[in-house]
């Protein structure tokens, strides 16, 4: 996968406080999900200009994220899969459902 690193019940602390991180959420059987990672994967494999952005997937249906969970209320309001989640050291600052190369960057500038 790359650049696009697994986030999980062990790691999500400090992969959001980083810098900059782009978190997506996804669930394993979702078929939109999948194709946006192929699609970020294939773009961040090529990129260098955003190489100071950290990017993670989560799977909500695996085992371990109570505390995430938890701690993020606004979870219950996503309706749509996949959704990006744009972290400035640590503070969600920007939120959208679906995939795109064109969408991420334009969040990003």
């Amino acid at each position: 996968m790359g650049r696009l690193e697994i986030i999980d019940g062990s790691n999500w602390r400090g992969f959001m406080a980083a810098p900059r991180a782009v978190l997506i959420l996804a669930k394993t059987t979702c078929q939109h999900c999948a194709d946006w990672s192929t699609e970020l994967g294939a773009f961040l494999d090529g990129d260098t200009r955003l190489a100071e952005v950290r990017f993670g997937k989560m799977y909500l249906d695996k085992p371990g994220l109570a505390d995430f969970k938890r701690g993020n209320t606004w979870l219950a309001e996503v309706d749509d899969l996949p959704f990006n989640l744009l972290y400035v050291n640590g503070e969600r600052r920007k939120s959208w459902p679906g995939g795109g190369v064109d969408r991420l960057l334009a969040r990003l500038e």
